[in-house]
């Protein structure tokens, strides 16, 4: 069965409720073994990120009610 993008936004949203917290290297790591490759890449500053189809749909899910700290380099509850 064919994953998509909206799906793994529903993970990091559960994920966020139930822990706090949700780092990006955490996430990008379940995200590939659980989800598949195809929604992470590489940017153009050579990080490994999720895909943007991934965050657009992370943000509509949310709507605001998480942060990303880009000290930390992970998402809170607000």
């Amino acid at each position: 069965m064919e994953v998509t993008a909206q799906e793994v936004a529903e993970w990091m949203v559960k994920e966020i409720r139930s822990t706090g917290t949700l780092y990006q290297t955490d996430a990008i790591e379940y995200v590939k073994t659980h989800f598949g490759e195809q929604f992470i890449f590489v940017n153009e500053n050579g990080n490994t990120s999720l895909s943007k189809e991934v965050k657009k749909a992370f943000r509509k899910l949310h709507g605001g009610r998480i942060a990303w700290d880009r000290d930390g380099f992970f998402w809170a509850w607000t």
